[in-house]
């Protein structure tokens, strides 16, 4: 693995992630594997998450993070992105990027010298679905069973199915027509999982997906950049919100996801969110282990 700009770049490499993240998680390391190194972090979005949890995590690993928003860039004024990935290559051991395209991000790749890492685009969130793998791991103990992504099959969903297919994980996506996962990312999903003998389907009737489920995602209803569509898109997804009564149809130990920020009251309820089920704060804190995982193996000497 060179970068992570898809979780399909870590496909022969998922496993071992994991289980680096969960090696780091319990506090086995205590030597400083990244001492002297640099990530340079580039945010064309806001975030909470994603920049807390690199910034600390490399810290934690002895190296140190530089912030680089937008503004702080000369791609802000035009400056193509090939000669900001051949200037940073010259100054850091790699490069997070939280981006509006992904073809951006490719682009970074392609023309830096030191490993990028995908902190978000509008195609995949890889480092998120490794966390949200580490954390199902930890609640059920294996990936037997049945996830059902319900909502938008947004960026989110789309590396959720990657993974899914490739650890044998059963993912069903329940969304309303027009708004299913990328079919590019679906067919890749589809030939996985013939590999790793799991199930992967698309529907629009919600109440038949999550029966028996063991898993139960959901993300927002109006992403970063979609807020001309935000009237639509509430009235075509309310039917798809994620509340007590749609909870009771799946198993009684499933666990309900949510990568945040959350809307309480749109895509779910608080009962749900802040319910028993609810593990959304775990996945929250192992996005810093997940990707303290990613940042050893491809930066450390």
């Amino acid at each position: 693995m060179k970068h992570l700009l898809s979780v399909c770049d870590a496909q022969d490499q998922v496993v071992q992630l994991l289980d680096l993240a969960a090696w780091f998680k319990k506090g086995k390391s205590d030597d400083k594997p990244l001492k002297g190194k640099t990530l340079a972090m580039i945010f064309q979005k806001s975030s909470t998450r994603t920049r807390v949890s690199f910034e600390v995590g490399v810290a934690q690993l002895g190296g140190h993070a530089l912030y680089l928003s937008t503004n702080d860039l000369q791609i802000g004024r035009g400056e193509p992105i090939s000669d900001t990935a051949k200037a940073l290559s010259r100054y850091v051991d790699g490069i997070m990027i939280r981006a509006l395209r992904h073809e951006d991000v490719v682009e970074l790749s392609d023309n830096a010298s030191v490993p990028v890492i995908n902190g978000l685009t509008d195609l995949e969130h890889p480092c998120q679905a490794l966390a949200d793998m580490q954390t199902i791991k930890e609640h059920r103990g294996n990936f037997e069973g049945k996830m059902v992504f319900v909502g938008d099959g947004n960026n989110v969903c789309n590396s959720l199915l990657l993974i899914s297919a490739i650890l044998g994980l059963n993912m069903t996506v329940a969304c309303p027509e027009g708004y299913e996962p990328d079919s590019e990312i679906f067919e890749k999903a589809q030939k996985l999982a013939k590999e790793s003998d799991t199930k992967l389907d698309i529907t629009d009737n919600i109440k038949k997906a999550v029966k028996n489920a063991d898993v139960i995602y959901t993300d927002v209803w109006v992403s970063m950049g979609d807020e001309e569509e935000q009237e639509k898109r509430l009235n075509d997804f309310m039917p798809f919100q994620v509340n007590e009564d749609l909870m009771s149809l799946a198993n009684n130990d499933a666990i309900f996801m949510h990568c945040l920020p959350a809307i309480r009251g749109q895509e779910t309820t608080a009962g749900v969110i802040d319910g028993p089920q609810s593990v959304v704060w775990d996945q929250a804190e192992n996005r810093l282990h997940a990707q303290k995982a990613v940042m050893y193996s491809l930066m450390k000497d």
